[in-house]
């Protein structure tokens, strides 16, 4: 009798199954031409959006209903396919990072450099503003200074791979890069004036009394299979979260797009009205979505003449000042620090506005 191959899917020994591992020229010869495809489809949508549109659906893209629908058509598989790509990619850079372990590396952190780096694991951590709230508690309660939670606090929901990937894919590379620098800059400069105002006394009591409580270091090994497996699941986790608000996001925007009168809107969020920002920040407080959501309506806004700062001001108040996160906030933080908190990020926000409407 010939020997037995062994089978891929090996026990652990308590009878449970792992999942098969997949060799490096099996995930190469895949994947390959798995890009290779997406980038095909990419470039298709235009035409086969206003194919469809024109021909299928009959509508003049000159007018309201034909260039809302043409909109919705191309930006809804043009979205959903950037963020697909990019979750998966950053699924995989996530999988060499536990939570443990950046507490344990943010815990040692002081100052600058720690709201710098905090601010830059915001960046590889796709959250929204309400979910981002329980992990800063947990690097609180871990003993990780209060001004760096606070700089991975706003950075997780306004700075993330879903924003800037989308901001990529609809503005451009400058826009992207400078939206990049300035939200850094915002999640770094209010983290450490926080943190230098030293108001720790301030975190609701519940919260002061896990101060001691920490999480040791989980030490992982995956192989690149696993790390492959990270991504999908990283795909079917995030975008099964957010798929959802991109299409409301984009529904609203192709109504924008197609209905609104350029004028309107150009004389309430355009460059000359100084009072834009701030009033753009204050209106987008009330709302809530995250920036998968936002960023089609910012790019809709823009084409019917707002000012790209106070566009981009509006998306940062709506998703790192929500109202549904500063009332979860408010069950972690008494009012004064949270007040100091809105203050201290909506200033940030106001600066971002105007400077992007210099610049741009």
């Amino acid at each position: 009798m010939a020997p037995q191959e062994p089978c891929a899917c090996m026990s652990d020994g308590s009878g449970a199954k792992q999942a098969p591992q997949w060799s490096a020229a099996r995930i190469f010869g895949i994947g390959i031409p798995a890009i290779v495809l997406w980038f095909a489809i990419y470039k298709m949508l235009k035409p086969v959006a206003d194919h469809v549109t024109a021909q299928v659906f009959g509508l003049d893209m000159a007018k309201p209903l034909g260039a809302a629908v043409a909109f919705f058509i191309y930006d809804t598989p043009k979205v959903l396919m950037l963020l697909v790509l990019i979750v998966f990619f950053v699924g995989i850079l996530r999988s060499y990072f536990t939570p443990e372990r950046a507490r344990a590396m943010l815990a040692g952190r002081r100052q600058l450099a720690g709201n710098g780096l905090a601010a830059a694991l915001g960046v590889a951590t796709p959250f929204c503003s309400c979910s981002a709230v329980p992990l800063f508690v947990g690097f609180v309660t871990a003993g990780v200074p209060l001004g760096v939670t606070f700089s991975f606090l706003i950075s997780a929901p306004m700075v993330n791979e879903v924003a800037l990937v989308l901001l990529y894919g609809l503005f451009g590379w400058k826009v992207a890069g400078i939206y990049l620098v300035t939200g850094l800059a915002v999640a770094v400069v209010a983290g450490w004036i926080i943190g230098r105002l030293n108001m720790e006394p301030h975190l609701q009591d519940w919260v002061r009394s896990q101060l001691s409580m920490g999480g040791a270091p989980a030490s992982v090994s995956m192989t690149l299979s696993d790390r492959v497996r990270a991504g999908l699941e990283a795909v079917k986790e995030i975008v099964g979260k957010v798929w959802l608000y991109v299409v409301i996001g984009i529904a609203v925007g192709a109504g924008i797009h197609g209905y609104v009168p350029e004028d309107f809107l150009a004389g309430i969020m355009g460059r000359e009205a100084w009072w834009g920002v701030p009033a753009a920040v204050v209106m987008g407080i009330p709302m809530y979505t995250n920036a998968a959501g936002m960023v089609p309506v910012v790019h809709a806004l823009i084409g019917k003449g707002a000012a790209l700062g106070t566009a981009l001001a509006f998306m940062m108040s709506v998703i790192a000042l929500s109202l549904p996160e500063l009332l979860i906030l408010r069950r972690v933080l008494k009012f004064r620090l949270l007040a100091v908190f809105t203050a201290v990020v909506g200033a940030g926000i106001l600066l971002v506005g105007y400077l992007f409407n210099v610049l741009m």
